[in-house]
């Protein structure tokens, strides 16, 4: 029986949401419900179950890009890590910046991960596959708080 994971993907490039959701509804082993916001803003409301997401269960995981309009991603990353009832959600940083500053900036304000995106679909693919496996079949999620 496949597992089930509720997954929040913030990412406000439309080709990378598409190309995100897609891999992630194509794993094998583990069935993701995926949510998608497009900023950071959107993000904490997510989260915050504010605005248009009152009553939206809170993701097991979430995948945050670090580049968004309006908050940006090490905000988002900052503000709920900084929170005692969400900082066990894990967050894997997934963006296209390969500065090592961002590196460092993210796992300071607590990332659980960093990766960066590769350029292809197959790639990328290819590396969600690798986070997939090691959230669903190596690390144990917390519950998500409610």
């Amino acid at each position: 029986m496949k597992e089930t994971v509720r997954v929040l993907v913030a990412e406000d490039n439309e080709d990378h949401l598409f190309f995100i959701t897609r891999a992630l509804r194509g794993m094998e082993n583990v069935t993701f419900e995926v949510a998608a916001v497009q900023d950071g803003a959107e993000a904490l409301d997510f989260i915050y179950q504010r605005g248009g997401f009152v009553g939206q269960p809170r993701p097991h995981l979430i995948l945050l890009d670090l580049k968004m309009p309006r908050v940006q991603g090490l905000e988002v990353l900052e503000v709920l890590k900084s929170d005692p009832e969400l900082r066990s959600i894990p967050i894997a940083v997934l963006t296209s910046s390969d500065r090592q500053q961002d590196v460092d900036a993210s796992y300071r304000a607590g990332g659980n991960t960093y990766v960066v995106k590769r350029p292809t679909f197959s790639d990328l693919r290819e590396e969600l596959q690798a986070v997939s496996d090691f959230w669903t079949n190596t690390a144990v999620l917390p519950q998500p708080p409610n």
